[in-house]
């Protein structure tokens, strides 16, 4: 009976453990090419993450966070004494520099019945199945400089900046934070390019670039050639033309009787 419950326990353990060891996900590059951008990260929804908290007939909303890598461990806070999650703002923290800001807020995602990836491939399903599962930071450019905006802003990340994300389930009803992820691992924006900077050598391009540029080189030659060609011929005609015309006119001169001049 004793061993039962010592392995009740390691197994309760283990799985709070597994709990605690989780963070946010940046998305899958299948389902979020170039990512991240310059000034956006797109990150999975957090699938099944916080279903041992959630309890029925209750309501939870998920909120996120986000803060810059060089932000100090002991701003990286997001609840206060009362375990009441923040509402500090993008420019409250100087967009995360200060401490974490939040980002967004949306339900908790349907574990029982997450989007079909399998959906991807459909054109008419793709969009719906990419905002169910994954989440922007950044999309918004407008927010910080509309007035009469009073939602959650989520601004562009800057450039070539190290960023840190955090999950937070909040109970709607007592507003309180219920459960939270570990901070994300350290995720980059991408790093500005010079133009002088930018790669343009053919050797680098891709084979079907290449070819393209290629077969376009050869069609401008052709055209041009044909053009010429035809100016070329147009020119040679007139002039063949207007030398038929001098030596009919010359013939024609020869050929007229002159008049005779009468004796007297």
């Amino acid at each position: 009976m004793c061993s039962h419950w010592v392995l009740l326990a390691f197994c309760c353990l283990g799985q709070l453990c597994a709990d605690q060891s989780l963070k946010p996900q940046i998305a899958a590059p299948q389902l979020a090419s170039n990512n991240p951008t310059l000034t956006t990260v797109a990150l999975e929804k957090p699938f099944c993450m916080f279903d041992s908290s959630l309890h029925p007939n209750k309501s939870y909303i998920i909120y996120l966070y986000t803060m810059k890598e060089s932000a100090s461990a002991i701003s990286s806070l997001v609840t206060d004494n009362s375990s009441k999650p923040l509402d500090s703002t993008f420019q409250q923290t100087s967009g995360g520099q200060l401490g974490p800001y939040k980002a967004a807020l949306f339900n908790v995602p349907n574990c029982a019945s997450p989007p079909k990836l399998a959906d991807v491939g459909d054109v008419n399903k793709v969009s719906d199945v990419l905002k169910q599962y994954l989440f922007r930071v950044g999309d918004d450019g407008t927010c910080l400089y509309d007035p009469n905006f009073l939602a959650v802003c989520n601004p562009p990340l800057a450039p070539d900046t190290t960023y840190r994300f955090k999950y937070v389930l909040l109970d709607s009803t007592e507003g309180i934070m219920k459960d939270q992820t570990l901070w994300s691992d350290p995720i980059k924006t991408r790093k500005v390019k010079l133009p002088l900077k930018i790669d343009t050598w053919p050797g680098r391009r891709s084979g079907d670039m290449i070819v393209i540029t290629s077969i376009l080189s050869v069609l401008v030659f052709l055209l041009l050639a044909g053009f010429l060609a035809s100016v070329s011929s147009a020119v040679m005609g007139s002039e063949g033309s207007s030398a038929e015309t001098r030596s009919v006119s010359q013939t024609t001169q020869q050929s007229e009787p002159r008049p005779q001049l009468s004796s007297e």
